[in-house]
């Protein structure tokens, strides 16, 4: 199974950020709550409760309670979990451009949540990031 690239101006170069549609929230959910799993596109468990990301609409409907309304980039380069720097680099030139970010690491691809309001300005800047 491949690992992914680890050269991180191979990783900036072929990142190619890719705009997903609708508005995704950050909400958190007791282990007694019903959530049907194909809904949410992250769970993490952590031991104040479990943390899901879902599409606003999907958590409205389930009247979940949220505060951060975001856009969901993916960077379509296949990196690998050991590669060093990818996160720092967008990470700092997102921040350099007053522009906050939440970052999910899976195994094929980085996904990067920033406010539904930046959500051109972060793209502006990844695609610029990758052409440098």
């Amino acid at each position: 199974m491949n690992k992914g690239e680890t050269d991180i101006t191979l990783l900036l170069k072929s990142m190619k950020p890719v705009l997903n549609e609708g508005e995704y929230v950050f909400c958190t959910v007791e282990e007694s709550e019903v959530v049907d799993r194909s809904d949410p596109v992250a769970f993490f468990k952590e031991k104040e409760g479990t943390t899901i990301v879902i599409e606003k609409s999907a958590a409205d409907k389930m009247n979940l309670t949220y505060s951060f309304v975001s856009s969901w980039i993916t960077l379509s380069v296949h990196s690998s979990l050991e590669a060093i720097g990818l996160t720092a680099a967008f990470s700092n030139a997102l921040s350099d451009a007053g522009i906050s970010c939440n970052v999910i690491a899976a195994y094929y691809h980085d996904h990067i949540f920033v406010p539904v309001n930046d959500k051109q300005r972060a793209m502006e800047v990844l695609t610029r990031l990758s052409q440098q």
